[in-house]
């Protein structure tokens, strides 16, 4: 009888004598070593399965010096979280990257000012190996506790800031805001639409900058009285649609800067009668299925891979870990044309 069946917790021991190799070798394999090679490793993955064994996760921290653990860290409050699938699609990523790499995912967000201590507290008590960060804001002072804490940190999204002369570059991931949001605005001036309006996300925060970059980029002469700005909310993109109508009745297309602010948007354009995207012509950014999908006409919108980019930061923080340069990376966007436009 195997010791996974005998009520024995499996050992090392074990695992050696079922794979018929050194216990240093199942240590190596177990703890991530190199130098085992390729038939030995599936030997002792097998060994490990058949017994059952789990390994010792303290013994295995001094081995490897690592605690398994990434704090991801959102700067955006528990509503934004949970109401916001963007959030939802990338800590999925993460978490299913993590998952492929045996390790642990912290969740901790910031309602505000005050959880800075709190998170500064938790990053240098040496319970994570590094983490991960986004949604940050061109104020948030949470690059400066990351620093303090001197855990390795990859962002989601272009910083706003710049680190010390004397440190390596930041390691980030984000899309291509600003040539996804060319791409929108020429696409609407390619049906023909020449009043087009559109609705910024919090200017705070470089994805929104970017997105307007773009869109001044293919309308340097625009009217500012067709934008308005926006919090990347359904809500806030209902008011800011219905800013622009007292402004421009005229307007016949609006690029949102995501997909929560173009449904907001929608509704109001509906309510007061105008016909989408006969009257005017709308386009999203983001590509979420669970609000495009819920959309009447279908969104038009700007794809991002979020979960993809989730995964992305957790290879460039891992890269890190093992003392690789990371450099910053940006992903492809698409636009993905729907019946809104």
């Amino acid at each position: 009888m195997s010791e996974s069946t005998s009520g024995t917790r499996p050992t090392l021991e074990a695992v050696a004598a079922h794979a018929g190799v050194s216990r240093a070798t199942v240590s190596r394999v177990v703890n991530g070593g190199a130098g085992v090679r390729a038939p030995l490793v599936e030997k002792v993955r097998k060994a490990v399965e058949e017994l059952g064994y789990i390994p010792n996760h303290a013994a295995r921290s001094l081995v490897t010096r690592r605690n398994g653990a990434v704090a991801v860290i959102i700067a955006e409050p528990e509503f934004r979280i949970f109401s916001d699938p963007f959030f939802e699609q990338q800590v999925r990523g993460i978490s299913r990257e993590l998952t492929s790499y045996d390790a642990q995912l912290v969740l901790l967000w910031v309602e505000g000012p005050g959880d800075h201590d709190r998170i500064a507290r938790y990053l240098g008590g040496g319970h994570v190996d590094g983490a991960l960060a986004f949604s940050l804001h061109n104020d948030d002072d949470l690059p400066t506790i990351v620093r303090r804490a001197q855990v390795p940190t990859v962002y989601g999204g272009r910083p706003g800031w710049t680190g010390p002369a004397d440190e390596p570059a930041v390691a980030y991931v984000d899309c291509d805001n600003r040539g996804g949001a060319r791409s929108a605005v020429r696409h609407l001036r390619s049906l023909g639409r020449r009043r087009v309006a559109h609705i910024t996300g919090p200017l705070d925060q470089t994805s929104a900058m970017d997105r307007l970059d773009g869109y001044r980029d293919e309308l340097p002469d625009g009217d500012p009285a067709l934008v308005a700005d926006g919090a990347f909310t359904e809500e806030s993109g209902a008011r800011a649609m219905a800013t622009l109508l007292l402004r421009r009745p005229d307007l016949d297309a609006v690029f949102a800067a995501n997909d929560l602010m173009a449904a907001g948007a929608l509704r109001v354009l509906r309510e007061q009668g105008r016909r989408v995207p006969e009257d005017v012509a709308l386009v999203g950014f983001d590509d979420m299925l669970s609000v495009v999908e819920g959309t009447d006409p279908a969104l038009t919108t700007v794809h991002q891979d979020i979960e993809g980019m989730g995964r992305l930061m957790v290879r460039l923080l891992m890269r890190t870990l093992d003392g690789e340069a990371a450099a910053p990376v940006i992903t492809p966007t698409e636009l993905i044309r729907r019946a809104s436009a």
